[in-house]
């Protein structure tokens, strides 16, 4: 069985090849990368795909049985990006696509839901197997804060008392390895998300007491964090965008509680404290 993974050399994607690693012979993996040089480390077989060149990744993807298919990291290209990956997987002869999603995509008002709606729609409508995985928020995005929290002196945002079942990215890199190496998850959506849900106040709290400085959560209205974000450098429209995702986080888009993450992992997932801990 050869698996390949897309984004081999990102940071969800090198986890996910250690962990399969662990699974099956190293033989049986590919990792698709635009820059091979900088997934050399990775110790398994690299072949050069862009998700923008479709005579790339039909080529890529030859001889590959299950393609793991992370989502592109471009925002607002995914939908023709997507698209070039789930057509060549199909002119390659590839069996069955296990595809990161978004948490309750079909439903979430999350301004990036519509390009995994429509993606899942692509891979349904392929006629191949597939799998997929809605990732609900790595814990690290919230921790990526703490710096700029201990210049400022408090945690800000918009999502009022809303609350986040997020996990570690090995959290999800695991399930990923579980779903590509065993069998009954054929035409399966899963809604993974941490076994705990914590507001942005909790994190707060819990950076405090590790550093040992007081370090308050105060909430703004979402154009005053949207303004914030782009003093720290963020572009006018991502900045925009991210303020969008906290307002519908504050009304639930990131809560899940079904517990189907530590399910497949077999293990609780990551606790809050202890990502904190790893980023401090």
């Amino acid at each position: 069985m050869s698996i390949a993974i897309t984004g081999a050399s990102g940071q969800l994607g090198r986890l996910v090849v250690q962990e399969l690693k662990k699974r099956t012979p190293t033989g049986n993996l590919v990792g698709l990368v635009r820059s091979p040089e900088k997934a050399a480390d990775l110790g398994i077989a690299l072949r050069v795909a862009d998700y923008t060149r479709p005579a790339e990744l039909v080529a890529a993807l030859d001889g590959v049985d299950t393609l793991l298919f992370i989502s592109s990291s471009e925002i607002g290209k995914r939908i023709e990006q997507h698209g070039n990956v789930v057509t060549a997987a199909k002119t390659a002869g590839v069996r069955r696509i296990v595809y990161t999603s978004l948490l309750h995509a079909d439903t979430s008002s999350i301004g990036l839901a519509e390009e995994h709606r429509r993606t899942e729609n692509a891979i349904k409508a392929s006629g191949l197997d597939y799998t997929i995985l809605r990732n609900g928020s790595y814990t690290e995005n919230y921790t990526a804060a703490i710096a700029g929290a201990l210049m400022r002196g408090s945690f800000i945002g918009s999502m009022r008392n809303g609350l986040i079942s997020s996990a570690s990215r090995q959290d999800f890199a695991e399930a990923a390895a579980v779903v590509l190496t065993t069998a009954g998850h054929q035409k399966v959506t899963y809604e993974l998300a941490g076994d705990d849900a914590y507001q942005l106040a909790d994190l707060a709290r819990e950076v405090s007491v590790q550093v040992g400085k007081e370090l308050p959560y105060v909430d703004l209205p979402a154009h005053e964090y949207a303004a914030s974000l782009e003093k720290a450098g963020f572009p006018t429209a991502l900045a925009q965008a991210i303020a969008g995702w906290e307002v519908s986080a504050s009304q639930g888009a990131l809560y899940d509680g079904g517990r189907q993450l530590s399910g497949l992992i077999g293990r609780p997932t990551t606790p809050l404290a202890a990502t904190v801990a790893a980023a401090l």
